[in-house]
């Protein structure tokens, strides 16, 4: 089974590459299948790469529902 979750883009780096941050955890992704992604803006990741970027009301709502079924993502 394969898992995308969405994240916030918390800085912008060279090479097309971002850090995301979700529940204090931070990552470096790739932005390279994106264009147009600014910090703030969500982004739903699956293995290290942005697959979309997605609406913050539709990342909280996704993120809700990941802690009602037990995974804390703050």
């Amino acid at each position: 089974m394969c898992l995308a979750i969405p994240a916030r883009v918390a800085e912008l780096l060279d090479n097309d590459s971002a850090v995301v941050e979700l529940g204090g955890v931070r990552k470096e992704i790739s932005l390279a299948l994106l264009d147009g992604v600014v910090v703030g803006d969500y982004v739903i990741v699956h293995v290290g790469y942005a697959l979309n970027r997605l609406d913050p009301e539709e990342a909280a709502k996704t993120l809700q529902l990941f802690a009602e079924i037990g995974l804390q993502t703050e």
